[in-house]
Formats: structure tokens, C-alpha cells, sequence
């Protein structure tokens, strides 16, 4: 069984099939899936199709492209959202230094109000980070968060090692599959099994062989072997070890 811990089911890519297609998941062997919100919309969304299929949880946050549109009171808003029953983590929040779609300044300011409000609701974090590895981190130490994922992880080894020091887990995608993936294949093989997420980042970043394609959580599988053959494991260790790491974290 698969747990997808990072997929974007709100996104307009799924609007014509996504109720047949969620639906098929649990005959895929998808036993669970987080939807992670990039801003204050999708919060609400997230929480619906959680409230629609049982293995779907999600989590209430705002990307650092949306941030340059927040107010004080979103904060407060994601506070009550972060009450509901499903809702298991804040997030996709972060740092974005490659497309600054939103000033440096307001990312980082939300950015850490975000983390605030994650250690006073004690929820993870789902952590966005673009050419911005050693701020994120820096960010991170300092708010004393604990618990969360750096998601489609794009650092160096030794940050991983440092994330994993903290009690943060390593979230990986269809990148490792890519031809141009060394830096993400060493980290995986230096990385504990059991600091390791799978996710797939639907509908994007879809594994080889279907890039280029809509990405959806029946092609983790690929994701599994990948990591299965780089850490020289059977997939369904890879599947069961991956699933209860991300149980753990987001307490399901």
C-alpha cells in the first residue's frame, strides 16, 4: 500500500475526471493521501475532498507564490481551519528564490508567521523550498519547529542529514527518476529509510516513464522502486516503511 504525502487534488487539471479517478485510488493501492494547500482557496478545497473520501487528509497553508496577496487575518482563518479533523499539517509553505512570484521579504515574513502558528496548534510542516536552501533551514532552526517534510527535497546531503537530525523527514518525488537526478539519488541512498516520504506533487512532476504527462497518486509505485533501487530494499518494504513514516508524522 502507498501513501501519497504530498498531491494537489483542488488544481483545475482534475476538474473534468477527478471524483472517477479518486475514487480508483484505493483499487490502486493508495491508502492514504495528503492534499497540501498552496493558498487560502485550495485550504478550503483540501478540507472538502477530505470530508468527501475517507483515506484523503490535508493540510491548511499558503505557498510562498500567494503570500504577496495575505492579510493578518488569514493567519487567523488558517487557525480555525487548522481545528477541522482532517486537517494533519500547515503548509505548502516556504521560500521560492527561483520565480519570486512574491517579494523575498513578504515570503519570509509569512513564512515564519506560518511556523508560528504551526508550533502554537501543534501541527507538522509541510516545507516548500526553491534556491533558498540555507535560508529555509536557518528559518526553520530558529522557529523551534519539530516535526514536518521538506517536500521534493532539492538540498545538498549534508542539509538532509541535518533536517533529519531535527526529526524532519525527507520527502521524495518523480525527480528521482529523472536522468539528471544524481544529487537527489545520493541523497536518498545517505538518508535513513525511516526519514523518508514518498509523494508524487500531483498533477506535477510526474516519474519516468510517463513525464511529460498528468501526474496522480497511482504512479508512486515508480517512486517506491526508484528508492528501492537505490537502497538496494524489496519495494514492499520501501511502501510499508515509507506509509508508516507518514502516519507517524501526520498522527493518522
Amino acid at each position: 500500500m502507498y501513501f501519497d504525502s504530498h498531491a494537489h487534488y483542488d488544481d483545475e487539471s482534475f476538474d473534468e475526471d477527478r471524483e472517477a479517478l479518486l475514487t480508483s485510488m484505493p483499487l490502486k493501492e493508495v491508502e492514504f493521501i495528503i492534499n497540501a494547500a498552496a493558498h487560502m482557496t485550495s485550504s478550503y478545497e483540501g478540507i472538502a475532498l477530505a470530508d468527501k473520501y475517507p483515506f484523503i487528509y490535508c493540510s491548511v497553508g499558503v505557498h510562498p507564490h500567494e503570500v504577496k496577496d495575505l492579510e493578518e487575518h488569514n493567519i487567523e482563518e488558517l487557525r480555525r481551519l487548522s481545528m477541522r479533523d482532517k486537517v494533519v499539517a500547515i503548509g505548502e509553505i516556504g521560500l521560492d528564490y527561483y520565480y519570486d512570484l512574491s517579494p523575498r521579504g513578504a515570503q519570509k515574513k509569512w513564512f515564519i508567521k506560518q511556523l508560528e502558528l504551526a508550533v502554537e496548534v501543534a501541527l507538522p510542516v509541510i516545507i516548500h523550498s526553491r534556491d533558498a536552501s540555507q535560508e529555509t533551514f536557518d528559518i526553520i532552526r530558529q522557529s523551534g519547529i519539530k516535526e514536518g517534510v521538506i517536500h521534493c527535497f532539492s538540498g545538498s546531503v549534508e542539509l538532509a542529514k541535518e533536517y533529519v537530525k531535527r526529526g524532519f523527514y525527507i520527502g521524495i518525488g518523480g525527480a528521482a527518476t529523472f536522468k539528471n537526478a544524481r544529487k537527489i539519488v545520493e541523497v536518498v541512498k545517505e538518508v535513513p529509510i525511516e526519514h523518508i516520504l514518498v509523494e508524487t506533487d500531483a498533477p506535477y512532476l510526474t516519474p519516468t516513464p510517463f513525464r511529460g504527462k498528468r501526474n496522480d497518486s497511482s504512479y508512486l509505485k515508480y517512486v517506491v522502486e526508484k528508492i528501492a533501487e537505490i537502497k538496494e530494499l524489496d519495494n514492499l518494504a520501501v511502501s510499508d516503511i515509507t506509509c508508516q513514516n507518514a502516519r507517524r508524522l501526520f498522527k493518522i
